[in-house]
């Protein structure tokens, strides 16, 4: 299930860095420790979007003008989805970054109906390995193109349905058809600008700062239906509570402008 989040912006012209998902996370973790329910303090079966809205780029960041500023929440456990939501509309203030956001409603997205193949577009970047303790292994570039990415965003796929609890081991093994194609044609004019699909990203886990590569682009995905409707619902790599690899259907044509935006600004 994907919620969009609508919140008043009480000071327009703020500011947040361009990838603040790593502030957005921090907020929902202070929802979670001291919210009254402490079964859900290592819940991590979520995942989110940045915060969209009227924006103008400065070298601070991204500077919010609309009044409104949404964020698209996503979470296949209805129980902890409105636990959350209820914790969220408690606060009569969210400070991210340097936003002042007061949350004001919800929107419940239509369910999208996806086969055995589909295109998407990355809201936020893709992770592909884990990233460890004085490790740099995260920051490794892999060719969106080889057998090498499709494997690894497969076996964490999988580990990741598997940890659900929602798939017998009979359905997981059926699901081994897994080939991520990417669009060739939008890396190549990418390059050609001088501009990036993949770079590195801050992220904090327990406190401790880590880095890790990101990839954005657009690319079709050729597995069973039930693994294309997981990653939709779900995202796709590691860290999607930490606000990493939150896709949609290309054929969204505002969130396509959204995602678009990433490499307009490199």
């Amino acid at each position: 299930m994907r919620t969009r989040i609508i919140f008043s912006l009480k000071n327009r012209g703020a500011y947040v860095p361009f990838h603040h998902q790593f502030l957005i996370a921090q907020v929902i973790k202070g929802l979670l420790v001291f919210g009254p329910e402490k079964s859900y303090l290592d819940f991590n079966q979520f995942n989110f979007s940045g915060l969209k809205g009227q924006t103008k780029v400065s070298r601070k960041g991204l500077h919010y003008y609309s009044s409104k500023v949404t964020l698209v929440f996503a979470c296949g456990d209805k129980k902890f989805l409105d636990y959350f939501l209820a914790e969220l509309f408690k606060q009569k203030e969210i400070i991210v970054g340097n936003l002042h956001l007061s949350p004001e409603s919800t929107e419940i997205e239509e369910p999208v109906k996806i086969g055995d193949e589909a295109r998407f577009l990355c809201i936020s970047p893709i992770v592909l390995i884990q990233a460890s303790f004085n490790d740099e292994r995260g920051k490794k570039f892999v060719p969106p193109d080889s057998d090498e990415f499709s494997d690894l965003l497969y076996e964490s796929t999988l580990s990741r349905m598997e940890a659900t609890g929602k798939y017998t081991p009979e359905q997981l093994a059926s699901f081994y058809k897994f080939q991520i194609v990417p669009d060739q044609g939008y890396i190549n004019r990418i390059q050609t600008t001088h501009k990036k699909f993949a770079r590195i990203y801050p992220l904090f886990d327990n406190d401790i700062k880590f880095e890790v590569r990101g990839y954005t682009f657009p690319f079709t995905l050729y597995a069973a239906k039930e693994v294309q409707q997981f990653v939709y619902e779900n995202g796709l790599g590691y860290f999607t509570h930490k606000g990493f690899g939150m896709l949609d259907i290309a054929a969204n044509d505002s969130i396509h402008h959204q995602a678009e935006q990433e490499f307009t600004y490199a």
